[in-house]
């Protein structure tokens, strides 16, 4: 799919939280490499800011995560709340990490370390309202991010926060569940896309 060329990105102290709305598919920030903002604890108060407006646009829509580039900034951030008691953590027993302890901020995460053998399970996007398909993906990832307090932290996650956090930092590369999709989904979802297509138009 062919990119228009990057725009300048404004700096955290430049963006109003309120103004932020979640952007959708084919919007150009979705497809861009999103880059690593300053998170020095002098200067983390913005992204901050705009990480919990962020967490009200994901619940309000609602969603278990939303990345920056889903609001129209292309920083490598993303928020995730990823209840317990979901249906999808149901099957899944280890003592790893599944869930969150409320709405989190990652601010610069990395992946790392992915282990078991990939497994699928049917995925949607905030940015591709009504699109849903089946995702690959290893169960159990390692991240290190800075936190809303600018500390550098690495955890393990399984389950369906693993899932969350593998879908959310594809978002910081400019890859979305489409591309990750099998085939046979891709083709079922093609008409959703080209009415995705044709609104953005309009």
């Amino acid at each position: 799919m062919p990119h228009k060329p990057d725009t300048p990105n404004p700096p955290p102290a430049d963006v109003d939280p309120a103004m932020l709305t979640i952007v959708h598919y084919p919007a150009d920030v979705l497809r861009r490499k999103a880059a690593n903002i300053d998170a020095d604890p002098a200067a983390i108060a913005p992204i901050v800011a705009a990480g919990e407006k962020m967490i009200q646009l994901m619940r309000d829509a609602p969603g278990i995560g939303l990345a920056a580039p889903q609001v129209g900034l292309s920083w490598r951030l993303f928020v995730a709340d990823v209840p317990a008691d979901d249906e999808r953590n149901l099957d899944t027993d280890s003592a790893i990490q599944t869930a969150t302890d409320g709405p989190e901020i990652y601010i610069n995460p990395v992946l790392s370390r992915p282990q078991g053998d990939r497994e699928f399970m049917e995925e949607g996007c905030l940015s591709l309202p009504g699109v849903f398909g089946d995702v690959a993906r290893p169960p159990t990832i390692t991240m290190a991010y800075t936190d809303r307090n600018g500390d550098r932290i690495t955890r393990k996650a399984t389950g369906l926060l693993a899932r969350c956090w593998q879908h959310e930092a594809d978002h910081l590369d400019g890859v979305l569940i489409l591309d990750r999709m099998t085939k046979p989904d891709r083709l079922r979802i093609r008409t959703k896309l080209e009415k995705l297509e044709n609104a953005a138009i309009k």
